[in-house]
């Protein structure tokens, strides 16, 4: 089961009771005190692990609480130490205090781990509190109680590209198609429910991460659909692919309108990533001139159609792609309007090849 959100109470273990005790050995006259520390409570920590990819144990857990440490004990023996509670999260996960919905911790790479609430102090023994006017003290230290924190944990999941596009638009088609991803397909709206993560490979050496989240439907801004709910996933991505179906009823520029408009009202900074487009479902063209659709959509958008490129695109169907060989990036204009078919193949190899390059655009 897919869980991004959870919410519960954690908190650190209380430090061990402090020992009143008194020496008591044979021949030994007047031992005197000694009441051993108690022992430090058990500390909170995250770890970070690429192992798990979902916050699914945590799901109806209310309290989470570390071991408290021991009592000293007499002959001036310290307490046990407590062990350290250690929760357990993938890569990506916020931890947010419920109260203020301030981000305590932010923990991102793998095998990061961080101390989260520390553990109590264990109390002093009585052998700490004799002196030359008191040799004879009765009193001990309680321990120090831990810290209590009401967290809500959050999952944001760290992709290089993420596919943003109306239900039922390829996006899950191309991921399965372009990736290691095997997500569920299906001619049906919403088939994608949860997010998935796919490990893209160009060439033999190097990869990039592509993250598919639910369709996007005019209103997600507002709640409507599932998309809303998974944008955040796609928050920390480098750049964003928008997937335009050439096939809808609707026309590509409105498609392309309205995504734009709901990721810029969910977060204007995500709205500023570098971005391509990419127009699915060729083979399913339905209208009278699939060239001229693509043209006037290109030129809708200030562009004018590329003729020569280094990627391979298929030249059967007018594209734009950026020409990076004399002129600077242009963040403002998609890196690529791409014509594709995960049916026919057309592009699905060359989209690999470009899209590495456009993550490469924000070094």
């Amino acid at each position: 089961m897919f869980i991004d959100s959870v919410k519960f109470t954690v908190s650190s273990g209380k430090g061990g009771q402090g020992c009143s005790s008194f020496r008591r050995e044979k021949f030994v006259i007047k031992g005197g005190p000694d009441g051993g520390d108690g022992g430090k409570g058990g500390d909170v920590v995250f770890l970070v692990d690429s192992n798990t990819d979902t916050l699914s144990w945590y799901k109806g857990r209310k309290v989470l609480k570390a071991d408290n440490g021991k009592q000293g004990e007499g002959g001036r023996r310290t307490g046990k130490s407590a062990q350290p509670l250690v929760l357990v999260v993938p890569p990506g996960t916020q931890v947010i205090d419920s109260e203020t919905n301030e981000v305590l911790l932010d923990l991102l790479e793998e095998g990061q781990k961080e101390v989260f609430l520390e553990g109590g102090k264990g109390g002093l023994g009585n052998t700490h509190f004799k002196n030359s006017r008191n040799q004879r003290p009765t009193y001990s230290q309680p321990g120090l109680p831990g810290e209590i924190k009401e967290i809500r944990l959050e999952l944001k999941l760290i992709a290089d590209v993420g596919l943003v596009g109306y239900p039922n638009v390829g996006k899950s088609t191309l991921i399965s198609t372009a990736s290691n991803a095997s997500p569920e397909i299906a001619n049906y709206e919403f088939t994608t429910l949860t997010p998935k993560l796919g490990v893209v490979e160009v060439g033999d050496y190097n990869s990039f991460v592509m993250a598919d989240i639910p369709g996007i439907i005019d209103g997600a801004s507002d709640g409507k659909g599932l998309g809303i709910e998974f944008l955040k996933h796609i928050e920390r991505t480098k750049t964003l692919l928008f997937m335009i179906d050439i096939a809808n009823y609707r026309t590509t520029k409105e498609q392309y309108d309205v995504l734009k408009e709901e990721v810029k009202k969910f977060s204007k900074e995500l709205s500023g990533r570098n971005f391509a487009i990419a127009l699915t479902k060729t083979d399913a063209y339905y209208g009278e001139d699939i060239e001229k659709d693509i043209k006037e959509f290109i030129t809708e958008l200030g562009l004018e159609v590329s003729n020569e490129n280094s990627y391979g695109f298929d030249k059967s169907l007018p594209y734009f792609v950026q020409d990076l060989t004399y002129s600077k990036f242009d963040k403002t204009k998609p890196f690529f309007i791409l014509p594709i078919s995960s049916v026919t193949h057309l592009n699905t190899e060359s989209i690999r090849f470009a899209l590495y390059e456009l993550i490469g655009q924000n070094k």
